[in-house]
């Protein structure tokens, strides 16, 4: 769902603030889905989670970062992960460690599965797919999704249980 039907050049994407922040595919600016309760709730326990994490594992944790995928496409997935090791972009254009991405009822598989692909062949170590109203979890690799209970910080061998992340949802 195009937020316009008019091209738009990508400077005036990246001046331009959106509520909430749209994405840019291949010169449209291109509308997200706006969160429900569960998807809010499941995105601040990822935050807080992860927030918590950030010192030890070596992270930044940003929810709803521009992430240049491609040349000409940004995403903007629910919850970003970040090393540290890395400089500080506004519009991040490297590989994050992980992105993760939560369900809204309106969301469709093609869609979603579109998004995936993007951030696999960007180089993103761990992507994931939460379900909020099932409570599930999926890791994307190679084209597919599975339903997994444990994260994996690429390169580094931390681990937290999902579990952990879905105690603190509220």
């Amino acid at each position: 769902m195009a937020a316009s039907a008019v091209m738009v050049p990508v400077e005036e994407y990246l001046r331009t603030s959106y509520a909430p922040d749209c994405e840019y595919l291949d010169g449209y600016v291109e509308e997200r889905i706006e969160g429900e309760f569960d998807h809010a709730s499941w995105q601040a326990a990822l935050v807080r989670f992860f927030g918590m994490k950030e010192k030890e594992w070596g992270i930044r944790v940003r929810p709803e970062l521009r992430v240049q995928v491609s040349a000409r496409r940004y995403r903007v997935p629910d919850v970003t992960l970040l090393s540290r090791a890395n400089p500080v972009e506004q519009v991040v254009t490297y590989p994050p460690l992980a992105v993760f991405e939560i369900l809204s009822p309106e969301d469709s598989m093609m869609r979603t599965l579109e998004k995936l692909e993007e951030y696999e062949q960007m180089g993103v170590g761990a992507i994931w797919v939460i379900d909020p109203r099932q409570g599930v979890c999926y890791r994307y690799t190679s084209g597919h999704l599975a339903m997994a209970s444990v994260f994996v910080l690429p390169g580094t061998g931390q681990t937290a249980e999902m579990r952990e992340v879905a105690a603190l949802v509220d």
